[in-house]
């Protein structure tokens, strides 16, 4: 039983596919808890314990883990795309416009930023408003690869290096570890609008 995950209850039948499936359980419980279900900490408890046990395969945990919770969210982003305004008028009430203006300057850092940082931040609630508010699905998919990517990637090397370690770390230095994320992301970010930026630049001038 992976370091920590003792003192949560899971499903017999999850537990036993990830012990017998390694990668593709790891993928399954991810794309579950980031549609259907929830699962809060238990892929991030996973992709510690496999990488400890099989530090070699650690970018594999993480890819795996990304690409569930990727699958996942974007079915989450197409069901509110199709018919998610109500529900998030409802539970916006009057900071619904705010929220949407607030979506459409700062669409992938609006993604990314919450894909990094852990409970309780609402995750699904901003993929709800992603897929309700028509983000164009190309950037959709790079903030959350990005995001989902670092923070798997980032627990991942933990792990690899501290051990058992690594879980009681992150749980004593959460803010600092989100914190470090989350600044690398919009850093990530400014960096490349600047790039992209500087090069029509020069296009626009020839």
């Amino acid at each position: 039983m992976p370091v920590g995950l003792d003192k949560i209850k899971l499903p017999e039948w999850l537990t036993s596919l990830v012990a017998s499936l390694g990668g593709v359980g790891l993928f399954t419980v991810a794309f579950l808890d980031s549609s259907i279900l929830s699962f809060p900490i238990i892929n991030d408890l996973l992709v510690i314990h496999l990488s400890i046990r099989n530090p070699v395969a650690m970018p594999y945990y993480v890819l795996m883990a990304t690409l569930g919770s990727l699958a996942g969210s974007i079915v989450l982003y197409y069901l509110a795309k199709k018919g998610g305004e109500a529900y998030f008028r409802k539970h916006a009430g009057g900071r619904g416009e705010r929220i949407r203006q607030w979506f459409d300057r700062n669409s992938f850092l609006a993604v990314a930023i919450p894909s990094v940082l852990p409970p309780p931040m609402p995750f699904k609630a901003f993929i709800v408003a992603a897929g309700v508010f028509q983000i164009r699905r190309r950037i959709f998919i790079s903030a959350l690869a990005a995001g989902r990517g670092f923070r798997y990637f980032a627990e991942g090397f933990l792990a690899v290096r501290y051990g058992n370690d690594a879980v009681r770390y992150i749980s004593e230095h959460k803010l600092l570890c989100a914190a470090v994320m989350a600044g690398f992301i919009v850093a990530s970010y400014l960096v490349s609008r600047m790039i992209m930026g500087g090069k029509r630049s020069k296009e626009a001038s020839k």
